[in-house]
């Protein structure tokens, strides 16, 4: 697992705006988790966002998509999923509530 600051480290008023920093996008993909067993999370512009939402089309896989922005929009309503996945990029792709990883690791992950 990646290497975080402890939570020990971290003041009581940095730790609160950490905790609400785009908490309703955060709700939303964890909401979206629960209710559906496939949830891809992107943003608009994206070629590597449409491939994975193209392969599971292709694989006759129904999923969630939730979309924040684009390339010039957006950008801190991603980076609060980011923070809280600990995933660097986009798509972020999760099955049954775990998280997958990217589009190739979402082809390595249906093909076995």
């Amino acid at each position: 697992m990646r290497h975080v600051l402890p939570d020990s480290n971290i003041h009581t008023g940095a730790a609160q705006a950490i905790k609400s920093f785009h908490s309703d996008v955060v709700s939303e993909v964890e909401k979206a988790m629960k209710e559906n067993e496939w949830v891809v999370v992107g943003m608009g512009q994206n070629p590597v966002v449409k491939s994975a939402r193209q392969y599971l089309k292709e694989k006759q896989i129904h999923f969630k998509y939730i979309s924040h922005g684009n390339y010039l929009s957006g950008w801190k309503k991603r980076l609060a999923i980011k923070l809280w996945s600990g995933w660097p990029t986009f798509p972020q792709v999760f099955h049954k509530g775990q998280l997958i990883g990217g589009y190739k690791d979402l082809k390595t992950y249906l093909e076995k």
